[in-house]
């Protein structure tokens, strides 16, 4: 009997709390090159105040590297649209898109800043999204906002953990939470459940899944 294929795992690259530093997003896009990802994801708080949006996308496009972003709590959901369709690239803020076997989902802002969710708006983007990965073998969430009852809660007094991004965790179960948000927590990874959450930082996380 022939020995069936396992399919080839997704390579990411996740990175978020750019702020507008071109350096590092030209840093971030030479990384995704050299380690050869199949999917950069851009976890919020790309822009600092809503300003510097230039320069921050593009060095990931110039590479031909496939992007997924959210908002972050520094920038509005128009902000985010707006750079995802100049650069032909996907806003997974209460959307999904599926890539190998592997579903993901995403919701962007957070409980506090300019672009501000109430924790049931937060809850209800997650589960639009999730509603179009159900099925899919593997799945990602993305927020750019943290769980609350998580460690990176505690690296932090002025930044609360997400009721709403913990009761999607409970509920949909993602094989992996990626989040940044809290800068003090960068390279943080936990097990909330069944899910790894993964604080992706500014330098950013290869991880295969």
């Amino acid at each position: 009997m022939k020995e069936k294929k396992q399919p080839k795992k997704l390579k990411i690259l996740a990175a978020g709390d750019i702020h507008g530093d071109t350096g590092l997003a030209k840093k971030l896009a030479e990384k995704a090159k050299k380690e050869n990802v199949d999917l950069v994801i851009l976890c919020g708080d790309l822009t600092q105040g809503e300003s510097s949006t230039s320069n921050i996308i593009g060095p990931f496009v110039k590479n031909k590297k496939k992007v997924v972003l959210i908002p972050g709590n520094h920038e509005t959901i128009a902000t985010a649209d707006f750079l995802a369709e100049l650069y032909d690239v996907r806003n997974l803020h209460g959307y999904y898109i599926k890539y190998k076997d592997v579903g993901l989902f995403g919701c962007g802002g957070a409980n506090i800043g300019l672009f501000q969710l109430s924790e049931e708006e937060i809850f209800k983007s997650l589960k639009k999204g999730f509603e179009g990965v159900k099925n899919s073998p593997k799945k990602v969430m993305i927020t750019h906002v943290h769980p609350n009852e998580s460690i990176m809660e505690k690296f932090t007094k002025i930044f609360p953990g997400s009721s709403g991004v913990k009761k999607a965790i409970d509920k949909f179960k993602p094989d992996i939470l990626l989040c940044s948000h809290v800068h003090e927590a960068e390279g943080i990874e936990e097990k909330l459940g069944g899910t790894k959450v993964i604080n992706v930082g500014r330098e950013g996380k290869v991880i295969e899944v």
